[in-house]
């Protein structure tokens, strides 16, 4: 009796685990894309290179944008890219505007409302000021200090950052589409800070800037896509792939292309 109520309860419990699984395949994104054809991308635009949108096209590019549209060539879907802003991007994951998000910078506060996929690339921060500044910015330090403005975008993870780092100096927030470093190149702000990605963008881009040569940059960071996070069967899925490209050395070559370096 007692080996029949184990059977029993074997073949109980086989069957639950067969139902829950086909019943989260079924609720996950994964399945819901796949009978669209479409994948929903939320990206900012504004990160050079990583995600640009071209105002006269209205098209976007870059390192970020290249890396989902192989993901959406691999799954045979259409890729439908969703306008966000930084202080929106967790808030439009929850309210399923869309599937993922481009990359962005792990967070703890972030992870309390979204998930993550497996990062593929480690950045780090650093300070920019225009080049006659630099007389007066040489280290950390010399930035935080009181008077010292600090430019910092809205919902951006360098704004909690500049929290913690200059807590002497006066930090300016601006809201995008405007950014940061416009207020440097303005002049109302002395310092903004950045990703070592885009600070060498910008350099190049705007030669009176330069980035404040710091000992060392602070805070690196892996990057990953924002996903659901009650979606345990479409992040698998984006893990899998991120790993069999890392293993292809697709990433590699995107970063050639863009001539970035991970950390």
């Amino acid at each position: 009796m007692k080996k029949i109520l184990i059977n029993t309860f074997k073949i109980l419990f086989s069957s639950f685990i067969f139902l829950y699984s086909t019943l989260s395949i079924a609720e996950s994104r994964l399945q819901r894309i796949l009978e669209t054809g479409e994948i929903r991308v939320g990206t900012t635009g504004d990160w050079n290179p990583m995600t640009i949108k071209d105002p006269s096209t209205n098209q976007y590019k870059g390192f970020e944008i290249d890396i989902v549209t192989e993901l959406a060539k691999d799954m045979d879907v259409k890729i439908i890219f969703v306008p966000t802003e930084w202080k929106t991007l967790v808030s439009g994951i929850v309210a399923d505007k869309y599937d993922i998000s481009t990359s962005a910078s792990l967070s703890a506060k972030r992870a309390l409302s979204t998930g993550y996929t497996n990062s593929y690339f480690k950045l780090a921060t650093v300070p920019l000021t225009l080049k006659k500044n630099l007389s007066k910015f040489q280290n950390w330090e010399d930035i935080n200090r009181i008077g010292v403005k600090v430019a910092v975008t809205l919902g951006t993870t360098q704004e909690q950052q500049a929290k913690e780092i200059f807590p002497n100096a006066l930090l300016i927030v601006i809201e995008s589409p405007a950014r940061d470093y416009q207020e440097v190149l303005a002049g109302r702000a002395e310092v903004h800070i950045t990703s070592n990605i885009e600070a060498a963008t910008l350099v190049e881009q705007y030669p009176e800037m330069a980035i404040v040569p710091v000992s060392e940059p602070k805070y690196p960071t892996p990057l990953a896509w924002l996903t659901p996070q009650d979606d345990q069967v479409w992040i698998n899925y984006l893990n899998h792939w991120i790993e069999i490209k890392k293993a292809q050395g697709f990433f590699d070559l995107m970063m050639n292309k863009y001539s970035l370096k991970s950390l």
